[in-house]
């Protein structure tokens, strides 16, 4: 297939997202067409990633200038003990600003990839290759980097844009099913922010998209990443329109970190559930109309994805899941913020609920 190219503005900031199938071998072209030269680059490799994969990028680079670092993507290892340790190489090997880091992996090694580019001597060059389905339509876009504490998930980052993002379909194909349906959470949070016709779209050839056929999951990522792209030129800082990107995430972070970042639960299954989360909420809340909601849990129920809590939860966990939505980085007074839906297609954001609201409907959402 032809390459897709979407530029992506943000302040006096441009850089492409290049999507295409089985591109690796083109990657040293790639990055001299868009005028990202350097004397070294260390790549930062995700270890679930085939080599056969990685071993193509490498090809296609200097051999000489080239330093890889394998990491171990987990939520745990999203920390500062993992930035450290990239600093730590760049140090050695004294790189210098113009020098480059590429992030080869999942959402995970590209938060901690970018988060690490950012600080080493206040900014490095710095590409992305997302290799998850996840990744490649939602972290790898928009210049969030971040890594995770005690005291909960993604609130010590920064703001950084990539100089270049390759997204190639062919990693896909060495995913887990799980993975995919991972990714699909965000593409279809994607549709019920923005995109009435894209949620139509979904529901008619969501299994395609999950089987990776053509042209339709190319068609989706680039979509996925058009809505994405268009909230975050409108608002880099997430001072406004792109706090719509958090639909279902409040809760969703909240269901991540009850289960300590488990394998449980993975990212997209957390804002599965918490898209549908939200989608009752906003129904009982008067907010959304039945028809529309039972579209929504008519397309979750359609595919056999993760939308009933009560399988993950008990009443136990309520005050712990309670908890770490008060501590969400989003808050800014004693009440929660959460982000709703009047129609599929159209978010309402600047939302506070008291926490006793939410435990209420929480507690009936897990007496099933």
């Amino acid at each position: 297939m032809s390459l897709i190219k979407l530029q992506i503005k943000i302040g006096n900031q441009k850089y492409p997202i290049i999507i295409g199938n089985n591109i690796l071998n083109k990657i040293q072209n790639l990055l001299r067409d868009n005028f990202i030269n350097f004397q070294q680059c260390l790549i930062i490799a995700d270890k679930n990633v085939p080599k056969k994969l990685i071993n193509k990028v490498l090809n296609s680079l200097p051999k000489k200038q080239t330093t890889v670092h394998y990491f171990d993507p987990s939520e745990k290892n999203k920390n500062q003990k993992s930035i450290d340790k990239i600093l730590s190489i760049l140090l050695s090997k004294s790189f210098n600003r113009n020098d480059c880091l590429i992030s080869i992996g999942g959402g995970i090694t590209g938060d901690v990839s970018g988060f690490a580019a950012s600080v080493f001597k206040r900014g490095l060059k710095f590409v992305n290759i997302p290799t998850t389905l996840l990744s490649q339509v939602d972290s790898s876009i928009g210049g969030k980097t971040g890594i995770n504490s005690k005291y909960g998930k993604n609130l010590i980052g920064s703001f950084y844009q990539p100089n270049l993002v390759i997204s190639d379909i062919n990693f896909l194909k060495s995913l887990p099913k799980r993975e995919l349906v991972c990714g699909y959470g965000e593409i279809l949070k994607h549709a019920l922010i923005a995109d009435n016709k894209f949620f139509k779209f979904l529901n008619k050839n969501g299994s395609k998209v999950l089987n990776l056929k053509s042209p339709f999951i190319e068609k989706t990522i680039f979509k996925s990443c058009s809505i994405k792209k268009k909230i975050v030129e409108a608002d880099e800082k997430e001072l406004d329109i792109r706090k719509v990107l958090n639909f279902g995430h409040t809760f969703a972070h909240a269901y991540e970190a009850t289960l300590g970042y488990s394998k449980k639960l993975n990212h997209g299954e957390a804002v599965l559930l918490g898209v549908r989360t939200a989608a009752k909420f906003s129904l009982l809340n008067k907010i959304l109309n039945i028809k529309e909601f039972q579209l929504i849990e008519n397309h979750l129920s359609l595919l056999n994805l993760p939308s009933d809590i009560s399988k993950f939860f008990s009443l136990k966990n309520l005050n712990k899941i309670l908890s770490f939505m008060k501590k969400d980085k989003k808050n800014n007074t004693k009440k929660i913020n959460l982000v709703l839906l009047k129609k599929i297609g159209s978010p309402i954001h600047r939302l506070q609920f008291d926490e006793k609201k939410i435990y209420f409907f929480l507690r009936k959402e897990l007496i099933k």
